[in-house]
C-alpha cells in the first residue's frame, strides 16, 4: 500500500514539473520576456565592466604610485653617491696629510668618521638600490596586467554592443518563428488559436439551431404542409409535361387511358 502510494505521489511530481517546466520554457519565450532578460543581461555585464574599469583603476593609481617612489629612490641614491662620493674625499685628504702612514691615518679620528659615514652611505646605498630594482620589476608588472586588461576590457565592451543589435535579432527571430508555426500549424490543423475555436463553436451553434428549428417544424406540423406543396408542384410539373408531349405528338393513348383522375390518383391496396 505504501510503495502504491509512493508511486502515486511521485508520478503527481513529475506531472506537477513537468508543466511547471512547460510553462516556464512558454514564458521565457515571450517576446517581451526575451528583450527583458536581455536588458538585464546587458546591465548586470555593464555593472561588471564598470568594476572591472575601477579594477584597472586601481592598477594604474598602484603604477603611478610607485612611479613617484622610483623618482624619489632615485633622488636619494644620487644623494648618497654625492655622500660617499665626498666621505672618500675627506678620507684622502686625512691620508694625504700623514704622508703615507698607514697606521696613523687609521688611528686618525676624522679618518674614522669618513670610513664610518662612508659605510653607512654604502649600505643605504645597497638597500635603495635593491628597492629600486623592486620597484622597477613592479612598475613593469603592473604595465604588463594593466595593458592586458585593457584589451581584454575593450573585447567586453565590444560584446556590450553587440548584445544590443542581438537583443533586438532575438526578438524578431521568435516573433517571426512565432507566426511561422502559427500558420504551419492552421495548416496541419493543430492550432489552438482563438479564432479557429470561435469558427468551431459558430459553427456548432449553427447546426443546433437548425436540429431545433427542424424539430419545432415537426411539432407545429409544418413537415406536412411542406410535404402538401411538394407533391402539389410534383402534380403541376407532371400535367405540364404531359401537355407538352401531346402538342408535339409525342402522347400515346392505351386502353388505360380512360381511367379516372380518382383512379389514377388511388393508392395501390396490398
Amino acid at each position: 500500500m505504501f510503495k502504491a502510494i509512493s508511486k502515486y505521489v511521485r508520478a503527481v511530481w513529475y506531472l506537477v514539473t513537468f508543466r511547471i517546466d512547460k510553462a516556464s520554457e512558454t514564458l521565457r519565450m515571450n517576446p517581451g520576456v526575451v528583450s527583458a532578460n536581455y536588458d538585464r543581461i546587458i546591465d548586470e555585464k555593464r555593472g561588471r565592466i564598470n568594476q572591472y574599469k575601477d579594477a584597472i583603476s586601481a592598477m594604474i593609481a598602484q603604477e603611478e604610485s610607485k612611479k613617484q617612489k622610483l623618482k624619489g629612490l632615485t633622488e636619494e641614491i644620487e644623494r648618497l653617491e654625492k655622500l660617499k662620493a665626498g666621505a672618500a674625499a675627506k678620507a684622502r685628504q686625512v691620508a694625504e696629510r700623514h704622508r703615507g702612514d698607514v697606521e696613523a691615518t687609521r688611528d686618525d679620528a676624522e679618518y674614522q668618521k669618513c670610513q664610518t659615514a662612508f659605510r653607512d652611505f654604502n649600505s643605504t646605498l645597497n638597500e635603495k638600490q635593491a628597492r629600486v630594482a623592486e620597484l622597477e620589476g613592479d612598475v613593469e608588472q603592473l604595465l604588463e596586467n594593466i595593458n592586458r586588461h585593457k584589451l581584454q576590457i575593450q573585447s567586453q565592451m565590444r560584446d556590450l554592443e553587440k548584445l544590443a543589435e542581438e537583443k533586438h535579432d532575438a526578438v524578431a527571430t521568435i516573433l517571426s518563428a512565432r507566426e511561422e508555426q502559427q500558420i504551419a500549424d492552421l495548416m496541419t490543423g493543430l492550432s489552438e488559436d482563438r479564432t479557429s475555436e470561435e469558427l468551431r463553436e459558430l459553427r456548432e451553434l449553427r447546426q443546433k439551431a437548425s436540429a431545433n428549428a427542424r424539430v419545432s417544424r415537426e411539432l407545429a406540423g409544418l413537415d406536412t404542409k411542406q410535404a402538401e406543396a411538394e407533391f402539389m408542384d410534383y402534380a403541376a410539373s407532371s400535367q405540364a409535361n404531359d401537355e407538352f408531349d401531346a402538342l408535339i405528338g409525342l402522347a400515346t393513348e392505351s386502353p388505360d387511358s380512360e381511367i379516372t383522375d380518382s383512379e389514377a390518383t388511388r393508392i395501390p391496396e396490398n
